[in-house]
């Protein structure tokens, strides 16, 4: 007789009560739900913050606040400008103004600079920029943003040598170990590379695309333009909104000193590994603003308006728009 094999029952998925095979959640469907509960998180942590912002909002001049709201959406065009200026391929227009919003939210919910890289490297390759020269481009853009922002602050620091004490910015005695932590990282960084040779290897491959990136970007008067015209425009609008949202709320305090103090600070808090700045970038701002002549109540009172405005207004149409964005595969 033929043997007759039983298919091992042991071995199949678990079947419904109807017999049918349970559907498995898309893995991008959970993450679209992410970013709203992030928003969440984060907003019930710094509820009493929202409250006093929004409070401050209420007794401010209305046209100052418009020109400001007005300022922080150029921001997201001063950055998909930059965004395609560090890239020689063409990038979809709206695609990549939408990732630059979705990329803001993300970058107020992880660890400063993560949560926007990241969105913006998988922006690139899934417009078939291979790996290595999305890096070496979101690389590029750091260098000119961080280039543009402390070369914008050397410049109204010529023009306005008075514009902030920065004596009253760090503790009495902070220069010296902040000087020696700084040597520190560089000195562990190089004993790193020179020691280990994969990350040497891999240093060098990431140092000459970067190079090759930045040659051919450029090469190109028009990819330039937009690199570091985007680059300087970015900060400048941010210290914008803060000069307009000073003129709101009647802060008396120079429309140059202003922006003074917000570069200062925020070159400060860039050391700071806080998602978004949240919780350093209003005490820097504060600390800064008082530095530049303003009385503390006020600044304090600006600096939550600021906040209000540029983060926490945002926040939630710019989750929404970075789970838009995953679920239909633009990133």
């Amino acid at each position: 007789m033929t043997a007759v094999h039983l298919p091992d029952v042991s071995t199949r998925p678990p079947r419904s009560p109807r017999g049918r095979l349970p559907r498995r959640v898309p893995v991008r469907k959970i993450l679209c739900l992410v970013p709203l509960v992030l928003v969440t998180a984060v907003a019930v942590q710094h509820r009493a913050v929202l409250a006093e912002g929004f409070g401050q909002l209420r007794r401010a001049e209305w046209p100052w606040l418009l020109a400001a709201v007005g300022a922080t959406c150029l921001t997201w065009v001063a950055a998909a400008v930059t965004r395609q200026g560090a890239v020689v391929e063409r990038l979809p227009g709206r695609r990549l103004l939408a990732t630059q919003f979705a990329a803001g939210a993300a970058n107020h919910l992880l660890p400063t600079g993560l949560g926007a890289s990241a969105v913006n490297l998988r922006f690139m390759t899934v417009c078939g920029v291979p790996l290595a020269r999305s890096s070496a481009a979101l690389a590029l853009y750091l260098l000119a943003e961080s280039v543009a922002r402390v070369g914008l602050l050397a410049g109204l620091l010529l023009a306005f040598p008075g514009a902030l004490r920065f004596g009253a910015l760090l503790p009495d005695g902070a220069t010296g170990p902040l000087l020696l932590a700084v040597a520190g990282v560089v000195v562990v960084a190089a004993v790193m590379l020179l020691r280990v040779r994969r990350l040497r290897t891999a240093a060098l491959s990431f140092l000459r695309t970067a190079l090759g990136e930045a040659r051919a970007v450029h090469t190109r008067p028009a990819r330039a333009l937009a690199l570091w015209g985007g680059a300087f425009a970015f900060p400048a609008l941010q210290a914008t909104v803060l000069v307009l949202v000073g003129q709101a709320l009647g802060l008396s305090v120079p429309p140059a000193h202003l922006a003074v103090a917000y570069l200062a600070a925020t070159v400060a808090v860039a050391l700071v590994p806080t998602p978004g700045g949240l919780g350093s970038v209003e005490a820097a701002l504060v600390v800064a603003l008082v530095a530049a002549g303003g009385p503390a109540a006020v600044a304090t009172a600006v600096v939550l308006a600021f906040r209000i405005i540029t983060v926490w207004l945002p926040l939630l149409p710019g989750a929404l728009t970075l789970g838009a964005l995953v679920r239909l595969k633009v990133i």
